[in-house]
């Protein structure tokens, strides 16, 4: 499962192929991260959700084998399986600066952003470019800009992906879209981790290819 996150929150819960059929997705921001990685619905009804919420990581398994049409007896990779847990966030009432700072001190250039630090809900995600375009659009002005929260900013939609994802789906819709890094969220919206290009390339360096993408 896939979803799409902005400044309002969830715009859109689905499988793969709706994503790509979606009439804005041309438009979806295209984001870069460079994280340091370790190794490693829209639903129909809601008694899908409740299966996905009730069912044991065996019995979620299984039902996403069945609903993508795959072999039930092949192992599948998740990406909960090599997602990096520990990460780096600001919310909506982090400032521009703080942002640009923290990217500096973690050497990195996009970081999620979450509706408050309780929760732990994404609504979007802050990159180098959104801090570049945000200064150079009132370059007069920039000292008191950058002291603007991220909340008073459009950041552009946000594509996460749901825990039990095939590594082979999130990788293309990685390509597909220019993306160099997933949240992965929950049913909920909370972030539970972030998968990259780094995670997958180690996954595949020590794991027989063939076993993740057969």
């Amino acid at each position: 499962m896939f979803a799409i996150y902005n400044n309002n929150g969830l715009s859109f819960r689905s499988t793969v192929d709706n994503l790509y059929s979606l009439p804005n997705v041309d438009s979806i921001a295209r984001s870069r991260n460079d994280v340091k990685e370790g190794l490693p619905k829209n639903h129909s009804s809601k008694r899908k959700k409740r299966i996905y919420e009730e069912a044991s990581l065996e019995d979620a398994t299984q039902i996403y084998k069945r609903v993508a049409n795959l072999d039930t007896t092949q192992e599948i990779y998740h990406v909960q399986d090599l997602m990096t847990k520990e990460v780096v966030v600001l919310t909506q009432n982090s400032t521009l600066q703080e942002a640009y700072d923290l990217m500096e001190d973690k050497q990195i250039r996009q970081i999620p952003v979450l509706n408050n630090e309780d929760e732990k809900k994404i609504v979007a995600m802050v990159n180098q470019k959104n801090i570049l375009n945000a200064v150079m659009d009132d370059i007069d002005f920039s000292s008191s800009t950058v002291k603007r929260t991220l909340a008073s900013f459009d950041l552009g939609e946000v594509i996460t992906a749901d825990p039990i994802t095939d590594i082979r789906r999130v990788a293309k819709v990685m390509v597909d879209f220019s993306l160099t890094a997933i949240p992965i969220v929950d049913q909920e919206d909370n972030l539970l981790g972030i998968v990259s290009r780094a995670n997958i390339l180690k996954a595949v360096a020590n794991t027989p290819p063939l076993q993740i993408w057969g």
